[in-house]
């Protein structure tokens, strides 16, 4: 199972963000456990200055903008 964070504080892009890597994971039946970041302090430990951030077991991945969908599937 991968971990998977999206960074952010619930704009449109990170909620299409979560939404892309739900879609991504289950169209290729890998089980995740997403979980939506929020909190300033939070994002901010991971170094993240724009949104959406992604961070995957841990490592981020991806910041600013809503990634695509190749990009997603790439993490997995």
């Amino acid at each position: 199972m991968k971990n998977v964070k999206v960074l952010g504080t619930g704009c449109a892009n990170c909620r299409n963000t979560v939404a892309l890597i739900a879609s991504v994971a289950e169209a290729r039946g890998i089980d995740i456990a997403l979980e939506k970041i929020e909190s300033l302090p939070d994002i901010m430990a991971y170094g993240i200055m724009s949104t959406p951030g992604v961070v995957v077991d841990g490592q981020v991945v991806h910041a600013g903008g809503v990634p695509s969908r190749d990009k997603v599937e790439g993490w997995f």
